[in-house]
């Protein structure tokens, strides 16, 4: 099942938003803050978003243009009040898909968003190997080799290994990580992630081997 992000700060609207989406078979998580959407919107969980232009914390340009900077590539549909020609110009040259003014039919929308999920899958095939220095994951057999050695990992470390080599040489926070990997809210009392990690290090990085797990401090993690 696709899974869309739903940036929106009128409740009602992200409400009728998901609801339309839902019908259509799609699942959708509501953010109604742009600073948020935009920490939201850098996991690799979300398919397609839908961003309102006028947020508090980070209006939607900006969001837009900062994910674009950072290599996401994730489509976006842009939704604005603001319809004239120079705001759909403005948004779309800032990195937005597509744009829908409103008020809009839901069922418009829902369409646009299976337009740009079919796109975007055939711009972007799923990938099946990742690979960071001599470090290769095989999403298939579901296998990860450093080097000439094969890696024995227990299915959480697979899944955060998986996460953290689909962005290498990008700090990933623990929330991101905590939301990503294991589905949950960010507990910041918890030491699930350091543990973990800790573990998967010294599975990957083995003696003589270049490091390319780092802790970044007060930040979170990288490889590469």
């Amino acid at each position: 099942m696709p899974h869309i992000l739903v940036i929106e700060d009128d409740e009602i609207t992200a409400r009728e938003i998901a609801l339309e989406l839902a019908a259509h078979g799609i699942s959708a998580d509501r953010v109604h803050d742009g600073a948020q959407g935009f920490q939201r919107a850098l996991e690799p969980r979300y398919d397609a978003i839908t961003l309102d232009l006028m947020l508090p914390g980070m209006d939607g340009l900006t969001l837009v243009k900062q994910l674009r900077e950072r290599g996401i590539t994730t489509p976006v549909l842009m939704i604005s009040a603001l319809g004239d020609v120079d705001e759909r110009v403005r948004g779309l040259r800032a990195g937005g898909d597509d744009y829908l003014t409103k008020p809009f039919a839901p069922d418009e929308m829902a369409a646009r968003i299976e337009v740009l999920l079919r796109r975007h899958r055939q711009e972007h095939p799923a990938q099946t190997k990742l690979r960071v220095a001599d470090l290769e994951l095989d999403m298939i057999s579901r296998t990860a080799r450093r080097g000439a050695r094969e890696l024995t990992l227990l299915p959480t470390e697979y899944r955060l290994l998986e996460f953290l080599m689909r962005y290498p040489g990008q700090v990933l926070t623990r929330a991101m990580i905590f939301e990503s990997v294991w589905g949950l809210r960010f507990d910041p009392g918890t030491n699930l992630i350091d543990v973990h990690i800790a573990r998967l290090r010294r599975k990957v990085d083995g003696e003589g081997d270049p490091v390319l797990i780092r802790t970044v401090r007060g930040s979170g993690y990288r490889i590469g």
